[in-house]
């Protein structure tokens, strides 16, 4: 995967995180632990996950709100179109900054702010304190 570097750097700025739907990548959560960062992955399916990153099974679409209520950003990589309301209402739910990425030619279907970087794009749907989403 072409993008852990760039995106850790990103992320590498908020001290508790989540990453929502960890699959078998769990190499950005990794590193954010490796960087003393407070790691928790979730997955609607059980996954290993490296030592410092915390696993959760969860469901964004039908979430424990307290998985994600200490978060100061919640994230998502190759995050699919259906998934991106879920994933910032939880979010907003725990006031916490919404960033994702999108796989290919995915587009958000949530308003964005755009953020290059090396890898290509970040999309951040709200930063934590927002009143609302960008655009809104």
């Amino acid at each position: 995967m072409g993008n852990p570097p760039a995106v850790v750097d990103a992320l590498a700025g908020y001290e508790r995180l989540v990453e929502v739907g960890v699959g078998q990548r769990p190499d950005v959560a990794a590193e954010l632990a490796a960087r003393g960062r407070d790691v928790t992955a979730t997955d609607v399916h059980e996954r290993e996950c490296p030592e410092g990153v915390a696993f959760v099974r969860d469901d964004v679409t039908d979430p424990d709100s307290a998985v994600y209520a200490d978060a100061d950003a919640v994230y998502a990589l190759n995050c699919p179109p259906e998934l991106h309301s879920a994933l910032v209402a939880v979010a907003e739910t725990a006031d916490a900054t919404c960033l994702f990425t999108t796989l290919g030619g995915d587009q958000p279907t949530v308003p964005v702010e755009r953020r290059t970087v090396a890898s290509g794009t970040l999309y951040v749907a709200r930063e934590r304190g927002d009143a609302a989403r960008p655009g809104t």
